[in-house]
């Protein structure tokens, strides 16, 4: 082969071989939570993380600060593959066992709740990275006491809805519905979002109020004007760049930090962050090795030139 062949043959393979691998990096958005119930989090961030209204979520900006309501969308676990229970602890499902966002485990009676009655509800989920996987929302039993923290056995083991998800969404929102159980008073709503595609799964809680029973209609009326607000498009839109959270398999957890450039399949099978710069450096070193084998063939027919 000739030397401009050789060459050629160079920029090819250093090209292929690059756009590849820049085809497989990428950023995008981070993942969701439920807006109708509206959650804890998105019902303090509605309320604005840096004024918030109620006395609930001032206290939740004191304990944990306002990072974690302008992280609304990121309470994941990167690798539960299911076992739920067994990574998460009695008193911290709200959180996920996160640290960060322990304040949503607050024991209270006070939380932002909507008032709900028995039978249909329909439930939204504000997504903001679609993902292959299943949603399962479960009730609390009317035993719950929400002045104490919330216990795996205090959920009905009986789901009131159950629905698969995909990679897709309806203008940002995963929409379906589902049944509420008779209860009364305080209830709490717990989601679990486990991807099929990735070990990684996503929590919500969303507080309820079924009043006292026989609800006339009047009542439901003074109800639903304390309702709590779901965050709106606009308030979404303009608090992005206040995010951390950053779309790379995982969310934004420690072991990933927000804004790294990963290859876009570590997230489809759950791998590692390191997959575009090893690309990168692999397309380096074969660049680096052929342009080496084009200047020792230069050398050579050089010499036998000379000779």
């Amino acid at each position: 082969m000739s030397i401009k062949r050789t060459a050629m043959s160079v920029g090819v393979i250093g090209a292929a071989f690059l756009s590849v691998s820049a085809a497989g990096i990428g950023t995008a958005g981070a993942h969701g939570t439920v807006t109708n119930p509206v959650s804890r989090v998105a019902a303090c961030y509605a309320e604005g993380p840096e004024t918030p209204k109620s006395q609930i979520c001032k206290d939740v900006v004191a304990l944990g600060g306002t990072q974690p309501l302008y992280d609304w969308n990121e309470v994941n676990l990167p690798s539960v593959a299911g076992n739920h229970q067994a990574q998460i602890p009695d008193g911290k499902l709200c959180s996920a066992g996160r640290d960060k966002y322990k304040a949503l485990d607050l024991p209270r009676a006070d939380w932002p709740a909507s008032p709900v009655t028995a039978g249909k509800v329909d439930f939204k989920f504000r997504v903001t990275a679609p993902h292959q996987g299943n949603q399962t929302i479960y009730i609390t039993k009317q035993s719950w006491d929400p002045t104490q923290p919330l216990k795996w056995s205090d959920l009905d083991a009986v789901p009131v809805a159950q629905v698969p998800t995909s990679r897709t969404s309806d203008n940002g929102y995963y929409n379906y519905s589902g049944t509420l159980p008779q209860r009364t008073g305080r209830q709490l709503l717990y989601m679990v979002w486990q991807r099929t595609d990735s070990p990684e799964a996503f929590y919500s809680c969303s507080d309820l109020d079924f009043g006292k029973g026989a609800t006339t209609a009047g009542a439901v009326s003074a109800l639903a004007a304390q309702a709590p607000a779901a965050p709106s498009e606009a308030q979404i839109a303009a608090d992005q760049s206040k995010s951390t959270v950053a779309h790379h398999g995982h969310g934004g957890n420690a072991e990933e930090p927000a804004g790294r450039v990963v290859a876009a399949d570590s997230a489809a099978v759950g791998g590692g962050s390191a997959t575009g710069p090893l690309l990168l450096a692999g397309a380096a070193a074969i660049g680096v090795g052929w342009a080496g084998m084009v200047l020792r063939r230069r050398r050579v027919e050089a010499v036998r030139h000379d000779g």
